[in-house]
């Protein structure tokens, strides 16, 4: 009797430990890319100087006068991923009684830098660069001399008038 529990309890050893051997990881290079060529197309910096498209979803539009005239509602792009337009909202309010409007994509310019106003209670000067500056812990931000982010341009500019982009066809989404 003691016989058959010693030749079980080999067998269920065994059959545990070529469990355990085939989930350690094989050190075999030839079986797997090498390291060098897999991290060089994916790192990070690979990607440095383009924008997330998440991002541009809501983007303000300005014309050359600086005046605001919509936002970006969607881009679209054909079956390779090429931007072909911009979808425009223009009018009302949080998203009732915007006319949507779609530009092609070449005339639509993105600006890092944020805009320059000139309203009435300005004098024409520029915004101060020093703006001012709160302090959180050890952390000191300043308001207005904001290094821009380098995921998604600050606005985007479209040479025309607010007028006449609600003058435009409505773009409508098929359903098709």
């Amino acid at each position: 009797m003691l016989a058959k529990y010693t030749i079980t309890g080999l067998a269920a050893s065994a059959l545990l430990a070529s469990v355990a051997f085939a989930q350690t990881p094989s050190t075999a290079t030839g079986d797997r890319p090498s390291t060098a060529a897999t991290t060089s197309t994916t790192t990070p910096s690979s990607f440095q100087g383009n924008w997330r498209a998440s991002k541009m979803a809501g983007l303000n539009v300005y014309n050359d006068s600086n005046e605001s005239i919509g936002s970006i509602n969607d881009m679209l792009m054909d079956k390779s991923g090429n931007i072909k337009g911009v979808v425009i909202g223009v009018g009302g309010f949080l998203g009732v009684g915007e006319h949507l409007v779609a530009v092609p994509f070449e005339k639509v310019r993105f600006v890092n830098e944020p805009v320059a106003y000139t309203g009435a209670s300005n004098t024409g000067a520029k915004p101060s660069t020093t703006g001012s500056s709160t302090t959180t812990g050890a952390a000191t931000s300043s308001t207005s001399s904001s290094k821009p982010n380098p995921w998604y341009p600050d606005h985007a500019v479209y040479s025309a008038t607010k007028d006449e982009l609600k003058a435009m066809p409505e773009f409508k989404y098929s359903t098709e």
